[in-house]
């Protein structure tokens, strides 16, 4: 299946990354051969993809966020659980897992892939059904960091019993008053992070299925963190927690 990426830095990561198919780049007429678009050009040699010139409003036809470049891919790829625990062996790091159960938002999904990217996430895992995948407006929210990632679909609560088997705690994010705070919660090992949708939060057999709930301290009026800022605050703790490990 093809599909449009839009963006200069989507499209720059996608050919970065190298994991996709590329069928062709668009660049809107009277752009200059300059910083990421001089790279993207670059790339494009290199991969022998074909360029073309186009009035702009060609390509807003495919988004109104082009930023003068398009690019035309291959379907996502999706990986495996066995893949993700390999990338940790490889690394020589205790896994460091993101799960996301239903979550709707393509801009939340991005936000989280991004920082997900950033922190060193081994691989993220999405439940099969009921949930926001890799589409492009997903790339371009996380700025092109989904194209390096491990990410793979499956039964969460499957998996969330494989990843107790190999030693790894399951940590769901649940504003409940049942839930322990940060510091009560060691966050440096092993550990598989669940975030829930935005409204409803983690299903119930996926919150029963954790082996801890995590709730962050709200100071303020409001009750509630987005789903990816909130995601994205965790993320960064067990990052830290880890020694802000490389």
């Amino acid at each position: 299946m093809k599909e449009w990426l839009y963006g200069r830095n989507p499209v720059y990561e996608t050919l970065r990354a190298g994991r996709r198919k590329y069928y062709q780049l668009n660049v809107a007429q009277g752009v200059e051969e300059k910083g990421r678009i001089k790279e993207i050009f670059r790339f494009c040699k290199e991969r022998q993809v074909a360029v073309t010139q186009l009035p702009r409003v060609k390509l807003d036809k495919i988004s109104q966020n082009h930023q003068g470049v398009v690019l035309q891919v291959g379907g996502f790829e999706y990986t495996s659980l066995e893949e993700i625990f390999e990338l940790a062996q490889t690394r020589r790091q205790l896994p460091f897992i993101l799960l996301l159960d239903t979550l709707q938002d393509p801009q939340n999904f991005g936000t989280l892939l991004r920082t997900a990217e950033a922190v060193g996430v081994h691989g993220v895992i999405l439940p099969l059904r009921h949930t926001t995948t890799v589409t492009p407006a997903v790339v371009a929210a996380s700025s092109g960091a989904s194209e390096h990632l491990l990410i793979t679909q499956s039964n969460l609560a499957q998996v969330i019993s494989i990843l107790k088997e190999n030693e790894v705690w399951v940590v769901g994010l649940d504003a409940g008053k049942q839930s322990q705070l940060p510091e009560n919660i060691a966050l440096g090992g092993a550990i598989g992070l669940v975030v829930g949708s935005e409204g409803q939060g983690m299903r119930r057999l996926v919150r029963d299925s954790c082996d801890l709930l995590l709730r962050l301290p709200m100071r303020g009026h409001i009750k509630s963190l987005n789903a990816s800022v909130a995601g994205s605050i965790v993320l960064y703790m067990a990052w830290q927690a880890r020694g802000w490990e490389h």
